[in-house]
């Protein structure tokens, strides 16, 4: 899922690049994304529920709902000049019944 973005790009959740220097500090940049529950998912994660196994709905909109939170931080990045985020963390919150935010963060740096 690389929209737009170059292939050359570094995240790591480490505070450096292993084997590079830092040469700027460009600042916290983030990407989030608020997903919703549907319906017809939720009545089968009910069902679910009951027996017991993975709620493989819900892993994939988790994952989707991951790659674009980190796809838009990435970008901010980009805008700012960055070629590598660090410290990339994740976080995620309900946001209301049934919606629920992911949040993607780092700061972005310059690196040679």
């Amino acid at each position: 899922m690389n929209q737009g973005l170059p292939s050359s790009i570094i995240m790591v959740s480490t505070e450096e690049v292993p084997g590079r220097k830092t040469v700027k500090t460009l600042g916290v940049v983030s990407g989030s994304t608020v997903r919703a529950k549907h319906v017809g998912k939720d009545i089968f994660a009910g069902l679910k529920n009951i027996v017991g196994g993975e709620l493989k709905a819900y892993t994939e909109l988790l994952g989707e709902s991951r790659d674009e939170a980190v796809q838009r931080m990435l970008q901010e990045a980009v805008g700012r000049g960055a070629n590598a985020v660090v410290n990339v963390r994740m976080a995620t919150s309900a946001i209301t019944p049934g919606a629920a935010e992911i949040l993607a963060y780092g700061t972005a740096v310059l690196v040679e």
